[in-house]
């Protein structure tokens, strides 16, 4: 899998540079003691797959009671502080929530240093090289035993349907994740989704007449200026198998819901949470 295909904008457009990243990770390295803490609880838990041990962050409401779950897939970065931060927001909002390393075949997470450099060729081997061993197979069967963990949780309610999100190499992981338990996910949000429409057999838009799931797609402006089509062959996709969904290209570039990015867009990833509470409400039932 090519670089363009995982992270579409930051290839073509590098403004994660060392410094922005830098600012991300320490500025949210103390959120745990920050926005939503005191609503939630996090913990470190170890998920058990096919392939090995998934060191992930389970984030649930504090009190009493079941609420629906939902399995986040992060970025190219993978498992970080503000990967939790997102976490915790959706956990206070009334779900059980895992934000599992991705990359757990090859790394503990945090997988990125502070001073990461994404415009570097030779970071971005390593981190395509992190993504390249999950392979297809790989994603689905870590999709199942994600679910599963969520489902043997005592905070989980197994009558509700499952939410499954992603953000960039993280959109095309959550159509794997409703192919892979079509039973249990009823939406996917995805956000500024790279590669979802691909010309291989293996593309993840050719998986959504495999799902049962309501779509929420976000597209970044540079993406979509990248590959014009792709929204309009989503479009031709959810309708063809009857699947609910909203493709909107947003006024925002490639990663703009990641707060601390140097292309972190308030207003645009404001709508795009709100797009995706809405869903939820209306999906997870």
């Amino acid at each position: 899998m090519c670089d363009d295909e995982i992270h579409v904008g930051q290839v073509r457009d590098p403004t994660v540079s060392r410094r922005s990243f830098g600012l991300l990770t320490v500025a949210a390295a103390g959120a745990a003691t920050g926005a939503y803490a005191a609503d939630v609880v996090e913990k470190d838990v170890e998920v058990k797959t096919p392939d090995g041990v998934s060191d992930s962050a389970l984030i649930y409401p504090s009190g009493k009671g079941t609420w629906p779950a939902v399995v986040i897939w992060p970025d190219i970065f993978g498992l970080r502080p503000v990967m939790r931060e997102m976490g915790r927001r959706l956990a206070a909002q009334g779900y059980v929530v895992l934000v599992p390393n991705p990359f757990y075949r090859s790394k503990k997470a945090p997988v990125v240093p502070a001073e990461f450099d994404f415009s570097k060729p030779e970071n971005r081997q390593v981190l395509m090289g992190y993504r390249g061993a999950m392979t297809n197979e790989g994603v689905d069967r870590d999709a199942v035993a994600y679910v599963a963990f969520l489902d043997a949780q005592p905070q989980v309610n197994r009558k509700k349907k499952a939410g499954v999100q992603g953000y960039c190499m993280g959109g095309p992981l959550s159509f794997r994740t409703a192919a892979a338990v079509p039973g249990r996910i009823g939406a996917v949000g995805s956000f500024h989704g790279g590669g979802l429409t691909t010309k291989t057999p293996d593309s993840p838009h050719l998986l959504i007449p495999q799902t049962k799931a309501a779509y929420l797609v976000c597209v970044a402006q540079n993406d979509d200026k990248a590959q014009p089509d792709s929204k309009d062959i989503l479009k031709a996709a959810f309708a063809e198998a009857k699947r609910p969904a909203t493709v909107e290209v947003y006024p925002a570039n490639h990663g703009w819901c990641v707060k601390g990015s140097a292309v972190y867009d308030e207003a645009s990833a404001e709508k795009a949470w709100a797009e995706l509470t809405t869903l939820y409400k209306a999906n997870l039932v």
